[in-house]
């Protein structure tokens, strides 16, 4: 595969430099590089489990626009 990237100058100086200290090809070196990347079909170590995501902890049924009321009257009362 060809890939063709812009670089500054010096991160281009750095990469040539380990390439010969190295004893490879500068291709080679990227290649190396590229392998000590994680690989992106890797599962992460903790999935969360759709159970239990939106816990809060609250045991009362939810009335959501009640919930909005009293924030609503709050804020007016602060006068904000």
């Amino acid at each position: 595969m060809t890939l063709t990237i812009e670089l500054p100058a010096d991160a281009q100086a750095r990469l040539e430099t380990e390439a010969t200290r190295r004893g490879i090809t500068l291709d080679q070196l990227i290649a190396e590089l590229a392998d000590q990347l994680p690989v992106e079909s890797a599962a992460p170590k903790h999935r969360l489990r759709f159970v239990g995501i939106g816990a809060s902890g609250r045991t009362e049924p939810l009335d959501i626009n009640q919930d909005r009321a009293d924030l609503a009257a709050k804020k007016f009362a602060e006068g904000i």
